[in-house]
C-alpha cells in the first residue's frame, strides 16, 4: 500500500510560534482534505531556523507539539513537526512526528550540527536514528546539515527504510546543492527521500523553498515552488522493492574490504 505525504511550506514568523501555527493549521486541514496520509513542516518552521537561539525552547508538553498533536487528532492525520527541544547543557535541534490520534510517535534530535552559523556552540547533538510505520510504509528522519553525510541514509535503508523525511533551512544561495543531494541520497539507496524545506526571509537567512521528494531512481517526484504551497507526494513501498531487485546494489557492497582499505592508509 502506498502513503500519500504533503510537504508544507510556510512563512515563520520570527520567534512567534502562535502567529506561525496558527497558519499551519491550516495546511494540516487542506493535506488531510487532500488524502495525504503525513503533513510534514519545515526546520524549527513554528520559530524560523536559530542556531543560537535562546527563546521558544520547550519539552514535548509545550506549546509547539501540543498544538500540533491537537490539529493532528482533529484532522486525523500524522505530522511531522519540528523545534528547539530543551536538554541539559544545550537544548536539541530536534523533529518530532505526531500519529494521527494526536500522540508523539518518535523524535529525532539532529545529528550533524551546522558549525559554520555557530549551530554547535547553541545546541548539542543527537546520536540516534528515528524511524516510524505509516500504514506499512517505513519513514525515517534526518535534518538538513545531515543530508551531507551519506553513512545516515545507508544505514536506514540497512533496517529497511522507505523514505527518509529531511526538513531543513536551506538557503536560497545553495538551493543547486539541496536537489542534488536529495536526489542523490534516493539514488544511493534506492529509496524516496522527501526534503521540506524553508520559505521566506528571517534574520538568520533567506529561504525560496523548492520542498523536492526524489524516488527510488533518483528522479524528480514532486517539486514545491518559492512560495508558501503544498506539495504532495505519494510513497510506493513496491517501487523501493523492485528497484532493489533489478539492480541489488546493498548486496553488493563489500563491507569487509571497506574496513581493510581503510586501516591500510
Amino acid at each position: 500500500m502506498s502513503v500519500t505525504i504533503c510537504c508544507a511550506q510556510i512563512k515563520s514568523t520570527w520567534e512567534d510560534p502562535a502567529e506561525t501555527l496558527g497558519r499551519a493549521g491550516f495546511c494540516i486541514e487542506e493535506a488531510s482534505e487532500k488524502g495525504a496520509s503525513l503533513v510534514c513542516f519545515s526546520e524549527q518552521f513554528a520559530t524560523g531556523w536559530g542556531p543560537l537561539a535562546k527563546d521558544n525552547i520547550e519539552d514535548l508538553s509545550g506549546k509547539i507539539v501540543s498544538t500540533l498533536s491537537s490539529l493532528a487528532r482533529k484532522n486525523s492525520i500524522a505530522v511531522l513537526g519540528s523545534f528547539r527541544e530543551r536538554s541539559s547543557p544545550l537544548p536539541k535541534n530536534t523533529a518530532f512526528v505526531i500519529g494521527k490520534n494526536g500522540s508523539v510517535v518518535v523524535t529525532y534530535s539532529k545529528i550533524h550540527l551546522f558549525s559554520p552559523a555557530c549551530e554547535d556552540e547553541g545546541f548539542s547533538a543527537g546520536d540516534r536514528l528515528s524511524v516510524f510505520d505509516i500504514d506499512g510504509v517505513k519513514f525515517g528522519v534526518a535534518i538538513c546539515y545531515d543530508l551531507r553525510f551519506p553513512e545516515i541514509f545507508y544505514y536506514y535503508r540497512r533496517i529497511g527504510v522507505d523514505c527518509v523525511l529531511v526538513p531543513a533551512a536551506w538557503p536560497c544561495w545553495r538551493v543547486e546543492q539541496w536537489e542534488l543531494l536529495i536526489r542523490a541520497r534516493a539514488l544511493d539507496n534506492q529509496y524516496y527521500v522527501a526534503g521540506i524545506n524553508s520559505v521566506g526571509t528571517t534574520p538568520v537567512e533567506y529561504y525560496c523553498g523548492g520542498s523536492l521528494v526524489a524516488g527510488p531512481l533518483g528522479d524528480v517526484i514532486a517539486r514545491g515552488d518559492e512560495d508558501e504551497g503544498l506539495t504532495f507526494a505519494e510513497i510506493d513501498p513496491v517501487r523501493v522493492k523492485t528497484s532493489a531487485n533489478e539492480l541489488p546494489i546493498l548486496s553488493h557492497r563489500r563491507e569487509d574490504l571497506y574496513m581493510r582499505l581503510l586501516s591500510d592508509l
